[in-house]
């Protein structure tokens, strides 16, 4: 592997996380006041559908997949479309950038309980720890959490959003074998073809609402960012860089996207970086990093 090679991946991911930092304040630009939460969803997943099988059409390879994988494709699809976008949009609606930022940066943690949970992985000292401080922060937020002018319902928003966490670790840890039978591409293809026909009933009425004529060049630009930006373009870099990289280097990016979310919220929603919500992310951070700690004991 070169040198450029890597560079190129750690680019790969260092934007992936940039664009999701980013796309939280972007969101809760657009939604709910020009697209409900669900209609924005109904396109972020429809289009990136559309976009996987004209790459599909560009460079032909082997469609289909085995009969016996459809399950496991499936649940993948409602736990990493389904669930995961739908509950992440919606609880970011009612919550504010940051605590949304920071609560995704503890998906590691549950991937960690999930994982143990199936006996795929043990529990030390540190990884102790670390859940404990994870969960403190994370619970940190949510109760210190109030009505402010990012965030409409912050408890149920933030409380949306751990679900989705939840949910993304699950399927972390589901699509791991599809992913060493299929080519990356290749599963994500099916994972958001399936995940589209399991949203379209919750959906498609929001999207049917949608006041397009209200839209002015800046509302545009800001769902092609969502769409394009946000979804397609980061999973796309996500596959590349985990080609080049290890899980772990890949994974360890997730730090800067509170990073960029705090930056863009503060200028342009002037969320304030209370006290509670800075001792939070210390706690969060601190918890990461002993459970991604290295030495890791695999049963």
């Amino acid at each position: 592997m070169s040198s450029i090679q890597i560079k190129k991946a750690h680019w790969a991911v260092f934007i992936t996380n940039l664009l999701f930092g980013v796309n939280f304040s972007i969101v809760k630009y657009i939604s709910p006041q020009y697209i409900k939460p669900f209609g924005l969803n109904f396109i972020r997943v429809l289009v990136t559908v559309i976009l996987l099988w004209l790459l599909y059409a560009v460079k032909p390879s082997k469609a289909g997949i085995d009969k016996k994988d459809i399950p496991a494709f499936v649940l993948c699809a409602l736990t990493g479309v389904a669930i995961n976008q739908l509950l992440f949009i919606k609880g970011l609606t009612l919550s504010t950038p940051i605590h949304g930022a920071l609560l995704i940066l503890a998906t590691p943690v549950f991937i960690l309980l999930i994982a143990f949970a199936l006996k795929k992985e043990s529990i030390t000292i540190f990884k102790t720890l670390g859940l404990m401080l994870s969960i403190s922060g994370a619970s940190l937020l949510i109760i210190s959490g109030k009505k402010s002018i990012a965030g409409d319902n912050i408890l149920l928003g933030d409380l949306l959003i751990v679900i989705n966490s939840v949910s993304y670790a699950f399927y972390y840890i589901l699509v791991k074998p599809l992913m060493a039978k299929y080519s990356p591409v290749h599963v994500l293809r099916w994972v958001f073809t399936f995940g589209i026909i399991i949203i379209t009933p919750f959906c498609f009425s929001q999207f049917a609402a949608i006041d397009w004529k209200s839209f002015s060049f800046v509302e545009f630009a800001a769902l092609g960012f969502v769409v394009i930006g946000a979804t397609f373009i980061p999973y796309l870099f996500t596959v590349y860089g985990l080609q080049h990289l290890s899980a772990s280097t890949a994974g360890a990016y997730i730090y800067l996207q509170p990073v960029f979310s705090a930056i863009v919220s503060v200028i342009f929603f002037h969320e304030d970086l209370s006290f509670y919500k800075l001792l939070a992310a210390v706690f969060i951070f601190a918890g990461v990093f002993l459970v991604n700690r290295k030495k890791e004991v695999i049963t």
